[in-house]
C-alpha cells in the first residue's frame, strides 16, 4: 500500500497559511508568525525524536493561536497515530479535510488510520476520494478490494488500470487469484475478446484467453484463439498450435513436425494443449508409420510429465488397435523412464507379452512382479501361463498353486488359474488331475451365468 509520508522539507515562509500551493505536502508550508512558527517547528523536532506528546502538546498551542489552521491539524493527526491514539488521529485528520477538502495528503491521513484500524468500509471511502487527485491510488483500491473479497470491483479496476497504465506485478497476481474462481473467467474472457479487438497485435490477451478456455475444458475455442493468433502474429510459440493441425490436415508432416517440437519444447504452452498435440501427432503416426521415430522424440518432451504417463497411454492406444509389438515398446519405455514396479503398467504389459506371444519377458517380468507385489494373484497367472508356454510344467504348477489362495471374488480369474493348472498337470503326464481342473475351471464359469 502507498502511505502519505514524504520528506520533510523545512520552508520558511511568512504571511497567512491559506496562501500555500493546493497539494504541497502540509510539513512544506511556513508559519505565520514568530510564536506559532516556534511552536511548529518544536512540534516537528519532538517528533522527529519521537516525543510525541511533547509534539502534540506544541501543536495544542499552534492551534490556539490559529483555530483553522489545516496544517496544525494534519500534524497533530499524525502525531496521535504514531500513538495509536486512532480516534484523536482520526477526528484531527477529518479537521484538516474539513479546513481544506482539496489536499490529498490529509485524506491520506484518515487513509493511514482507517487501514491501520482494518477500518476497510472508511479505507475503500476514503481511497476513492484521494483517487479524485491521484489516479494512480487506484492500486490501493483494488488492494482493499482483494482485502474485502469484493472481486468484482477488484477485476473491473484491475483492466482499468492495465489498459490506462500497463500491467503490473502486483495486478497480476490480484488478477490470477480472482481467476481461479470460476465464476469470474466469462467476465474476463469478454474482456480480453475486447482487448484483441482493440489491439490484435498483443499476443499476451491472446495466450491468457488461450489459457481460460483451457482451463474450462474448451479446447476447440482454444484452438480457435490460436488460428487468431497465428494470423496476426505468426512468430508467435503459440501461432504454431494452430500451423500444427492445419499442416497436418494438409499432410504436410515435415511443417508439421517441426511445429510440434516448438510446441512441446514451450514453457508457454499449457500441458493440455501439448498432450492433445502429441494425440493428434500418435493418430497420424498410426496411418503413416513411417514418422515413428519422430513420435519418439515427441515423447522424450514429457519424460517430466507429473499429469500424464505419456508413454503408457500411447501403449494403451497401440494397445487397442491390436498392435502388441508397438504397445510392448511403450510400456516398457514407461516403465523405463518412470517406476519399474508400477501395478497398472506392468498388468498391461504382461497382457501384451501374452498376446504377442512373447513367453520368456512374459515369465521373467511375472516373476519379478511376484516379488514385489506377493499377494497379487493376477501376476501369479501370468508365470504359470508363460511357463506352461515354455513347456516349463512343473514351475508352472508352483506358481499358479501358490497364487490361486490369493484369488477373492474374480471368477474368470479364478477359471484361468484352474485351465493353467489343468494344463500344467497335462505337461506332466497327469491326466487325471489335468480332468480335474479343467472341470473345476467349468464349475467356476457356470457361477458367473
Amino acid at each position: 500500500m502507498k502511505k502519505g509520508f514524504l520528506v520533510i522539507l523545512f520552508l520558511a515562509l511568512f504571511g497567512n497559511t491559506a496562501s500555500v500551493l493546493a497539494q504541497i505536502e502540509p510539513e512544506d508550508i511556513a508559519m505565520a508568525t514568530d510564536q506559532y512558527q516556534d511552536s511548529f517547528y518544536e512540534s516537528l523536532k519532538q517528533k522527529g525524536i519521537e516525543n510525541y506528546d511533547k509534539a502534540i502538546v506544541s501543536l495544542e498551542k499552534c492551534i490556539k493561536l490559529k483555530p483553522n489552521d489545516a496544517v496544525a491539524y494534519f500534524e497533530l493527526g499524525k502525531n496521535y497515530l504514531a500513538l495509536k491514539q486512532y480516534r484523536n488521529a482520526q477526528d484531527s485528520f477529518e479537521k484538516a479535510t474539513q479546513l481544506d477538502p482539496k489536499n490529498k495528503w490529509f485524506w491520506l491521513g484518515i487513509y493511514d488510520v482507517s487501514f491501520e484500524t482494518k477500518n476497510y468500509p472508511l479505507a475503500i471511502e476514503t481511497i476513492q476520494r484521494i483517487i479524485l487527485f491521484d489516479e494512480e491510488y487506484k492500486d490501493d483500491l483494488i488492494s482493499l478490494y482483494m482485502i474485502t473479497n469484493q472481486y468484482d470491483k477488484a477485476l473491473v479496476a484491475i483492466n482499468e488500470m492495465n489498459d490506462k497504465f500497463g500491467k503490473s506485478s502486483d495486478r497480476e497476481i490480484y488478477k490470477n487469484q480472482i481467476l481461479s474462481q470460476g465464476k469470474y473467467q466469462n467476465a474476463e474472457i469478454g474482456n480480453l475478446i475486447s482487448e484483441i479487438k482493440k489491439n490484435p497485435k498483443e499476443e499476451s490477451n491472446y495466450v491468457n484467453l488461450i489459457f481460460l478456455y483451457s482451463k474450462g475444458e474448451e479446447t476447440d475455442k482454444a484452438l480457435d484463439v490460436a488460428k487468431q493468433l497465428a494470423k496476426e502474429i505468426p512468430t508467435s510459440e503459440w501461432a504454431q498450435v494452430s500451423l500444427f493441425k492445419g499442416y497436418l490436415d494438409a499432410n504436410q508432416a515435415d511443417k508439421a513436425i517441426k511445429a510440434m517440437n516448438v510446441i512441446l519444447s514451450s514453457s508457454k504452452i499449457d500441458s493440455k494443449i501439448k498432450h492433445r498435440t502429441l494425440n493428434e501427432f500418435l493418430i497420424y503416426v498410426n496411418k503413416n508409420p513411417q514418422y515413428a521415430p519422430d513420435l519418439e522424440k515427441a515423447i522424450s518432451y514429457f519424460d517430466n510429465d507429473k499429469e500424464i504417463d505419456v508413454a503408457r497411454e500411447i501403449g494403451k492406444f497401440y494397445h487397442s488397435k491390436n498392435q502388441f509389438e508397438n504397445a510392448i515398446k511403450y510400456y516398457e519405455k514407461e516403465l523405463k523412464s518412470n517406476s519399474d514396479t508400477d501395478r497398472e503398467t506392468n498388468l498391461l504389459l504382461l497382457e501384451a507379452y501374452t498376446q504377442a506371444k512373447q513367453f520368456e519377458p512374459l515369465t521373467k517380468r511375472a516373476m519379478y512382479m511376484i516379488e514385489v507385489y506377493p499377494s497379487q494373484p493376477q501376476f501369479y497367472y501370468y508365470a504359470g501361463l508363460g511357463n506352461n508356454q515354455l513347456k516349463q510344467f512343473k514351475n508352472a504348477k508352483t506358481v499358479l498353486e501358490m497364487g490361486l489362495d490369493y484369488v477373492v471374488d474374480d471368477i474368470k480369474l479364478e477359471a484361468n488359474f484352474n485351465i493353467q493348472l489343468g494344463e500344467a498337470y497335462n505337461g506332466l503326464g497327469d491326466a487325471k488331475k489335468k480332468e480335474e481342473y479343467f472341470l473345476k475351471a467349468n464349475e467356476v464359469l457356470k457361477k458367473k451365468k
